[in-house]
């Protein structure tokens, strides 16, 4: 289908930006990679009045790191997050996981931010981003505000975001030397959104037990989950066959996912805890 009549804005700044979806509320959109937003036109399933595209603001690009922290401007594309040396230095699971998204073409266009506003279940960042422990600046109005990202998001398509904010950055500290981590992804075929994935940030001791981790899920209920009692089930101990069973047991007892094409229910709950193991036997493998 062709989607109606829209009016186009392409403002230059951040403020711009703002007040044009303050003067316009429902009727205004924000535009970034467009992979998401222009099928959902297409379909009428989205209908906006203007289509406030964020491109031509270069603030929102750039990879840097800055007090202490890596940030990530919203509108960085999937390819620069692979290419980004600092960032196959400093969070490598997000380059790894990048090279898992889609295909080239919607690696070179679709957007860091996009992906997480968006607040599709079905997207791979916002698990990424919780087991990141990372943290979204949303600015508006009143100026900026910072959200964590387990708290981010509330349901499908539901966000914190506000209608009059924009997601400008996304921050995350630095792995330590020695973290393991790993993104572990089932689907159908290349460029297909998971039937379930699982994302692992973890540490060793000495002994090689558990010091710390964090565990999210993709696509197994209407938001990316962090699975905390699965990090319980592992704290302390070394990462046996026993101790990733009782973590596999534990995640798909939070799974709530809808049944579809790529599978039900149980099928997807199942692969859940498939994704997770290898993610924990990845993520340990690479721990100094």
């Amino acid at each position: 289908m062709i989607p109606p009549s829209f009016d186009y804005h392409s403002p230059h700044t951040v403020r711009e930006a703002i007040d044009l979806l303050a003067q316009y509320g429902e009727d205004g959109k924000l535009l970034a990679g467009g992979h998401s937003l222009l099928p959902m036109m297409k379909l009428r399933f989205a209908q906006p009045a203007h289509m406030i595209d964020l491109n031509r603001i270069a603030s929102l690009r750039g990879i840097r790191e800055e007090g202490g922290l890596i940030r990530i401007g919203a509108m960085t594309v999937e390819r620069d997050l692979i290419n980004s040396k600092l960032l196959q230095q400093k969070l490598p699971l997000l380059p790894e996981a990048a090279r898992q998204i889609g295909d080239p073409q919607v690696r070179n266009r679709g957007t860091l931010g996009g992906d997480i506003a968006h607040g599709d279940p079905g997207n791979d960042h916002p698990a990424i981003a919780i087991a990141l422990d990372a943290r979204f600046v949303l600015e508006g109005p009143n100026g900026q505000r910072t959200v964590k990202a387990e708290n981010f998001f509330h349901g499908i398509y539901m966000t914190e975001l506000a209608e009059d904010e924009i997601l400008v950055e996304i921050q995350a500290p630095p792995l330590p030397q020695g973290t393991g981590w790993a993104y572990e992804k089932l689907k159908r075929k290349t460029g297909d959104w998971a039937t379930a994935a699982a994302a692992v940030v973890m540490r060793l001791d000495p002994d090689r037990k558990v010091s710390w981790i964090r565990i999210a899920l993709t696509n197994v209920a209407s938001t990316a989950l962090r699975a905390a009692d699965a990090e319980q089930a592992l704290l302390g101990k070394p990462l046996t066959a026993a101790s990733m069973a009782d973590a596999m047991s534990r995640a798909r007892s939070i799974c709530e996912p809808a049944e579809d094409l790529r599978g039900d229910e149980e099928y997807k709950t199942a692969m859940a805890g498939q994704m997770l193991r290898r993610a924990l036997e990845n993520a340990a493998a690479r721990c100094g």
